[in-house]
């Protein structure tokens, strides 16, 4: 009789039972993974070890798919064939870790499985040995599981045991490897830089670390490794990359995280084109490497004006063709006042979108007001008539010419903004997109690639009043921008490209300044004076003064690129461990207190938090 034996009893009762005869994994060794066995291994002896996904009791036969991270097998528990290993088989449960020796041999006829790449074979067992045994998770470790996020953040461990989250993390492992594989071979250095460094505040707010041993002093963790970067350059370093962490403390969505990783490049002497012709041999290597995808070069390229008139950002997706047409000359006079008084109105032509309901349009208009936008503005062309709330206030003239620039016929609809450039842009742009998924416009597995070159400078920041860095402090001007980049600062352009994929922005860079005259002339068009640039940048300054070869870099978002090729819908589905979207860690409870202790050494005292107000009385 079996030594397992089962009565009624609760599940916890159950396992703690099954937990008595757990047994150690002695000299057996696992001689595939559960994703390995073919028909070509017909008649084999194997040894399989892993995860039960489910059990599966047909009376005389035990049925158990076992699971890795490779995938799936059946193995089959047979009283004929083995008779005391079928007697204990009735223990087991989802999750228990089994090890198994048995023979493979073919499904019968019919039953084979060609979803799995194991579906032609079985492995019949001879004996087993139970290694742990699990509790009853809180959700079904499989793909179709339903939970929420927050939960399975939780019990991380258990969510990446389900084969997507396990596949995303080998597509990311074939990512890197394709990345550090192509460096490589291009005669780059791999060096790591410092995680504890200074603070400087220009950019995204930092992540402050304090000093014990230099109280009242903090480190910063880097947002990049921006500046080790160029100083490698003038080390001599000569060809630099890095999987690099990096931090920023700024407010999160499905695209971001606290903590993230870009692979780093840098270059010295050269020029835009040998920076970009090797970012996108890199590129052409990782879609080879970890989708088995070709891609064409060169990759296309497309001015940033030309980008913010045609779709209203500077990362357009062109795997569909709406586009976004500057009609504020054509209503500049119109009896729709909004029209005849704003800055700039862009309209957006849906071809064939005349069939929208109210519903529809009233669900879009509700959408755009997330971009700051008060409304929707839409008229519908019909072969009679244009029927919108605002089509009375336009004239003929102001009609014909929409139809001209527009190439508006019976059966569409279009889309106004108008207002301030930035919110007109900002709010088409997500309206394009949004419509390109309701209308079916996008097609699926299309990889367009994209440069966009030619950004400005500076950009305006009406929250500091003031110009700032479009990339960052240390991105070369245009050669016939540095006479105008103190006197017309929103015309002067930059040296600086980024790698558009699908609409994303995946990998960014510039060239960079290398003379120590025209970095101060940057700092100056940033409002720096001579000291505060030296109290931030002194160091980085003095290293110009010592021969800094002409310089440029790029680097590339690691978790936005992993989450675009595996097809996830945030990059938490591509990190390990990630934060929710208020930078907290379920799985670990981070951020958490600290003892006094602690704080002490630190020279830290934390103020008091403010008394909730007193409830009042109804009366």
């Amino acid at each position: 009789m079996s030594q397992f034996v089962e009565t009624e009893k609760s599940v916890v009762d159950v396992q703690k039972e099954h937990a008595r005869f757990i047994k150690p994994l002695g000299d057996w060794r696992r001689s595939h993974h559960c994703n390995n066995l073919t028909i070509a291994n017909n008649g084999e002896t194997v040894c399989l070890m892993g995860w039960v996904q489910y059990r599966r009791d047909h009376g005389g036969l035990i049925f158990v798919d076992l699971r890795d991270r490779e995938g799936l097998t059946q193995v089959v528990f047979s009283p004929e064939v083995a008779p005391e290993a079928h007697g204990e088989a009735h223990v087991i449960r989802s999750e228990y870790v089994i090890a198994i020796k048995g023979r493979v041999r073919p499904r019968p006829e019919g039953m084979a499985n060609p979803n799995l790449h194991t579906g032609e074979i079985e492995v019949v067992v001879l004996e087993w040995k139970l290694l742990n045994t699990a509790k009853t998770p809180p959700f079904l470790v499989e793909d179709r599981t339903d939970c929420a996020e927050g939960l399975r953040m939780q019990y991380r461990y258990l969510d990446l045991r389900r084969p997507n989250m396990a596949k995303n993390l080998r597509t990311r492992h074939a990512i890197v490897q394709a990345c550090r594989n192509y460096l490589n071979e291009l005669d780059f250095l791999e060096v790591e830089t410092p995680v504890l460094t200074k603070s400087t505040p220009e950019g995204a707010r930092d992540f402050l670390v304090p000093s014990r041993m230099n109280p009242g002093e903090f480190y910063a963790l880097p947002q990049s490794p921006q500046q080790f970067k160029q100083m490698l350059m003038m080390s001599g370093v000569d060809r630099y990359y890095q999987v690099a962490r990096c931090f920023r403390d700024e407010d999160l969505r499905a695209d971001r995280q606290p903590e993230f990783t870009q692979v780093d490049i840098e270059m010295s002497f050269v020029d835009e084109e040998q920076v970009m012709a090797m970012a996108e041999g890199l590129m052409a290597r990782v879609f080879k490497e970890s989708l088995g995808v070709e891609i064409s070069l060169p990759i296309p390229r497309m001015p940033y004006e030309e980008a913010m008139r045609d779709y209203g950002c500077d990362k357009p997706d062109t795997r569909f063709d709406l586009k976004l047409k500057d009609v504020t000359d054509i209503v500049r006079g119109s009896a729709f006042k909004l029209f005849a008084s704003a800055q700039l109105v862009k309209a957006m032509r849906v071809p064939a979108g005349g069939t929208m309901t109210r519903k529809e349009i009233d669900e879009l208009t509700e959408y755009v007001k997330g971009f700051g936008a008060m409304g929707l503005a839409w008229i519908k062309i019909h072969e009679t008539e244009w029927q919108s709330p605002i089509a009375k206030f336009l004239s003929e003239e102001e009609r014909a010419g929409l139809v001209e620039a527009c190439g508006l016929v019976p059966g569409d609809i279009v889309f106004f903004q108008a207002g301030e450039p930035g919110l007109v842009n900002n709010a088409l742009a997500g309206l394009r997109v949004k419509l390109g998924h309701k209308l079916g416009l996008i097609p699926e597995n299309t990889w367009n690639l994209l440069w966009v070159t030619d950004f400005p400078l500076f950009e305006y920041s009406e929250e500091e009043q003031r110009w700032v860095a479009c990339h960052h402090p240390f991105t070369a001007a245009q050669d016939e921008s540095y006479g105008i980049m103190l006197s017309d600062p929103a015309k002067a352009k930059a040296r600086a490209y980024d790698m558009v994929l699908n609409g994303n922005e995946i990998g960014g860079g510039s060239i960079r300044i290398h003379n120590p005259n025209d970095q101060t002339r940057m700092f100056e068009g940033l409002g720096f004076t001579e000291e505060s640039a030296k109290a931030q940048f002194g160091y980085f300054i003095q290293a110009l003064d010592y021969g800094t070869p002409p310089h440029g870099g790029i680097a590339f978002g690691l978790d936005r690129v992993a989450m675009l090729l595996t097809g996830a819908t945030s990059i938490r589905d591509v990190i390990a461990f990630p934060k929710n979207q208020k930078a907290c860690c379920l799985l670990t409870e981070a951020p958490s207190a600290v003892d006094n202790k602690q704080l002490r050494e630190l020279g830290i005292r934390l103020r008091e938090k403010a008394a909730a107000p007193a409830e009042t009385s109804a009366e």
